[in-house]
């Protein structure tokens, strides 16, 4: 083939890079596993300690905390991303944005509405918020293109 002809092709990815790695959703979950352990040990703790604040402010502001090193970790592991951080980062703090305010409803819906303890309450605001966080990440925050390389001739 002619450097001119193989010069204009594209390079394809294999299958195997077009699908989305098990590892990823597996890694998701441990990250945000250990994000959601850490958020319901220190809110639990903080709202054992009667710091003065609303329960749900104080399961609230813990969330908020653990956005950044929440987001380095998936950056890497979950979703093994290149996408460079001037692009992930504000995606990702509007995604945590948006989660902060969903984890604000569910936990002032779980402390004042429903009248549960720390940690099922804490429990419930993971588990509601993880699943839309998970979809948004990795069709958004993260999402990203190998840039298109010509085959050396």
């Amino acid at each position: 083939m002619s450097a001119a002809l193989h010069s204009l092709m594209r390079d394809l990815p294999s299958a195997a890079a077009q699908r989305q790695p098990r590892g990823s959703v597996l890694a998701f979950l441990a990250v945000g596993g250990g994000g959601a352990l850490a958020l319901v040990v220190v809110s639990s703790l903080l709202i054992w300690l009667h710091t003065g604040l609303a329960d749900w402010l104080v399961t609230t502001l813990c969330y908020a905390a653990l956005i950044l090193p929440v987001y380095l970790l998936h950056r890497r592991f979950s979703f093994a991303s290149n996408a460079a951080h001037g692009k992930a980062l504000p995606r990702y703090l509007a995604v945590q944005g948006m989660a902060v305010l969903l984890a604000a409803g569910f936990s002032f819906c779980a402390h004042q509405i429903l009248a549960l303890p720390a940690v099922p309450a804490s429990i419930m605001v993971v588990g509601l918020t993880a699943g839309v966080n998970y979809l948004v990440l990795r069709g958004w925050a993260f999402a990203h293109r190998r840039p298109l390389v010509a085959r050396p001739v």
